[in-house]
């Protein structure tokens, strides 16, 4: 396997690098029949894309996405959905003075270490642009959700270690900078940005992803659980430290009747478990966060060594983001909606509606 693929029913396989002429990748198992504008595919990659927000690179790209293949009058076909995204702004002579230097924080000696050569522009298949084709991936997933009555919400709860102090606000969550959990938090975050901005550093940040409508009974049981599904979903995303379940680290902290969700005729009481239990999901929301590591490209100088082994100084340079927040939350929310299909027709090929 070439880890260039996700899923087993509902797949999604993507290829191309930050500096290569194009990033893509093709969809197979989306049912015929489902409504697919371009334009909603579009809106969710404007979302991530690059050179806009406080934080956000300079780098501009328009992230046209071209459907190859799939679509018919507007609508699926059953067949592979191929689509591509050219590249416009790339500045690989950025990186001219990386090539021999193994950065800090990015995956540059791992990949040497893997395959004995790697594309030092912008880290190739590593680079956080590769996501670009999640999220089309994610947005045809979500389209065939939405005739299910599910809807993913994902939005951001922390940033920089400023976590919001504020409940869930959804009016105009998606036009909201960071996607933000709730407006008044907004101006702390970008005050937060810029501090570190300053001082040539970057930041991290949580976010939260939410799905509603969810049936009970997505999931199999022991190896293929919907909890385990879903963090390795995230874990997938280059940035993600790690994954919360409900509850998720706090439940450690709790006695037994405290984290227990009581079930009443009417429901459950509360939702600890983050809608899943036994890696099968209850029919309540399901709940999911992914902690965000900083962007490691920083304009401080860093110690590191070269290719000949010998300890040096590196200042990275080019234009980077300083938290992989907004840009990121749309990927988690595709990842999340990409193994919710998944697991949806994997239900689906058992004989289970």
């Amino acid at each position: 396997m070439s880890g260039n693929t996700f899923g087993r029913l509902f797949c999604l396989t993507t290829f191309g690098e930050s500096h290569g002429p194009a990033l893509g990748g093709i969809v197979d198992g989306c049912p015929a029949g489902i409504i697919l504008d371009e334009a909603v595919i579009q809106g969710e990659l404007d979302r991530r894309r690059p050179g806009h927000g406080s934080g956000s690179s300079s780098r501009k790209e328009p992230d046209q996405v071209r459907l190859l293949s799939g679509i018919f009058k507007g609508q699926t076909t059953g067949t592979s959905i191929g689509f591509v995204i050219f590249n416009q702004d790339q500045r690989s002579r950025d990186y001219s003075h990386l090539e021999q230097v193994f950065r800090p924080g990015h995956a540059d000696f791992t990949y040497q270490a893997k395959y004995g050569v790697r594309d030092h522009r912008g880290g190739g298949r590593a680079s956080g642009r590769e996501t670009v084709s999640r999220v089309v991936g994610g947005a045809v997933a979500q389209e065939f959700l939405r005739t299910l009555g599910i809807t993913v919400y994902a939005y951001t709860v922390e940033l920089g270690g400023v976590a919001a102090t504020f409940p869930l606000n959804l009016n105009g969550l998606a036009q909201r900078p960071f996607f933000a959990v709730h407006p008044d938090m907004v101006l702390l975050w970008e005050e937060r940005i810029q501090e570190l901005r300053a001082q040539g550093d970057s930041l991290g940040g949580i976010v939260e992803i939410q799905a509603l409508g969810v049936p009970p009974g997505l999931g199999e049981p022991v190896l293929d659980k919907l909890d385990a599904r879903l963090a390795y979903a995230l874990m997938g995303v280059g940035a993600v430290k790690a994954v919360e379940i409900g509850a998720g680290v706090h439940a450690a902290r709790l006695s037994g009747s405290e984290n227990n969700d009581p079930i009443l005729t009417d429901g459950f009481v509360s939702n600890n478990a983050g809608g899943i239990l036994g890696g099968v999901s209850t029919g309540q929301p399901l709940l999911v966060r992914a902690a965000i590591k900083p962007i490691p490209s920083i304009a401080k100088p860093q110690r590191t060594v070269n290719y000949q082994g010998q300890e040096v100084e590196v200042i990275i340079g080019g234009r980077h983001d300083i938290c992989a927040i907004p840009r990121i939350v749309p990927v988690l929310k595709a990842m999340v909606c990409l193994t919710l299909a998944d697991m949806v027709l994997l239900q689906r090929a058992q004989g289970r509606s």
